[in-house]
């Protein structure tokens, strides 16, 4: 049976008043629960520059949340998780409409800034389900999943950025992306329209494999060698979030920053015939 342990943590940063990202997860009540539902992890990093990311973030994650705990039995996470991203955005633009239908020029945030009458509401967000012996990882935005087996580190996910764009297409190097003036240009978010496309991909798990899921106020300030180097060194999960967290704010704590670490124990060897799930032996 699938079986895992997880830490997450979240830090508003050195130099922000207040926490636009946020973070959750749902665990299975039982162990028919595991084989039934399986395990969501969710981390959203409202959109600096737009007001109010903090609600954006948060409606995103406990909408998600809420959702994937009234699916049907043995739903395939691989339909689930795009729907259930689509959901957060709708929750997220909704929101973000009543607040232009219903201005409230009095609304101070958690870190004493007025918020104008012309807010809008955005978020990135990354999830991650598993179950039997795969975890599917859907994303929209620049938060990020990735995949550390036997002491390497490889990204799960593509940034929706213009540079990350122009990457792919050749146009720049990944070190001209790193210095890019536009570099935290997000080219697709949660609220700003009414739909959003979710990407999303299905990974065979093993045991021993750790998922870590972050927002960019880890690897925008921390390069992969060094956070492949801290897993590496980490004696337990604990431990290694507090010192990603750490070198995060290290490297000058500009952005709030958050971190959600899935290792897997056991799997659950499974196949599909006509879309139900089998075991193998």
């Amino acid at each position: 049976m699938l079986d895992l342990e997880f830490a997450e943590l979240t830090d508003s940063g050195l130099t922000r008043g207040h926490n636009e990202d946020y973070i959750g997860h749902v665990a299975p009540a039982s162990p028919a629960q595991v084989q039934s539902q399986g395990w969501l992890f969710a981390l959203a990093d409202g959109v600096g520059g737009q007001e109010r990311g903090e609600v954006a973030s948060r409606l995103a994650v406990e909408s998600v949340l809420a959702g994937f705990r009234k699916i049907p039995k043995g739903i395939m996470h691989v339909s689930l998780l795009p729907r259930l991203a689509q959901e957060a955005n709708q929750a997220v633009f909704d929101a973000g409409n009543a607040i232009h239908a219903h201005p409230n020029p009095a609304y101070v945030d958690p870190g004493g800034n007025i918020i104008p009458d012309s807010a809008h509401m955005a978020s990135t967000i990354v999830l991650c389900a598993l179950r039997f012996d795969s975890a599917v990882i859907s994303h929209v935005g620049d938060s990020r999943c990735y995949l550390f087996r036997q002491g390497n580190l490889a990204a799960l996910t593509h940034d929706h950025t213009m540079v990350d764009e122009q990457v792919r297409m050749g146009l720049i190097s990944k070190a001209e992306a790193a210095e890019h003036v536009n570099r935290h240009v997000l080219t697709r978010v949660l609220g700003n329209e009414m739909f959003v496309a979710a990407d999303t991909i299905t990974v065979n798990i093993l045991p021993g494999d750790l998922l870590l899921l972050c927002s960019d106020g880890l690897h925008g300030y921390v390069p992969d060698p060094a956070i492949q180097w801290m897993l590496n060194s980490s004696l337990n999960l604990q431990q290694a979030a507090a010192e990603l967290v750490a070198a995060a704010n290290h490297a000058g704590g500009h952005d709030n920053v958050s971190v959600q670490l899935v290792r897997v124990r056991s799997v659950e060897r499974m196949g599909l015939y006509r879309g139900r799930p089998y075991r193998l032996l």
